[in-house]
């Protein structure tokens, strides 16, 4: 019995870890003006590497992270 009790933890952690990288993901692809559909379903299904791939996807220039970039270059 304890051995399902280990595993239930673990898949409990695994769930936490998994549902986060969707809500990451989903925040960063509507900062950067891709809409949150598009991060969220990358969440989902690639769990921490769409989080990764939002990191590394640049912003549209409209977007509030694209403006934040142009702020902080025009202040440089």
């Amino acid at each position: 019995m304890t051995v399902l009790a280990i595993i239930g933890e673990a898949a409990l952690y695994l769930l936490y870890g998994w549902l986060l990288s969707a809500i990451i993901a989903s925040y960063l692809s509507g900062k950067k003006g891709y809409g949150e559909r598009l991060g969220l379903a990358s969440g989902l299904l690639l769990t921490f590497i769409g989080v990764l791939i939002w990191l590394l996807i640049p912003a549209k220039p409209t977007s509030d992270w694209g403006r934040r970039k142009q702020a902080r270059a025009a202040g440089d």
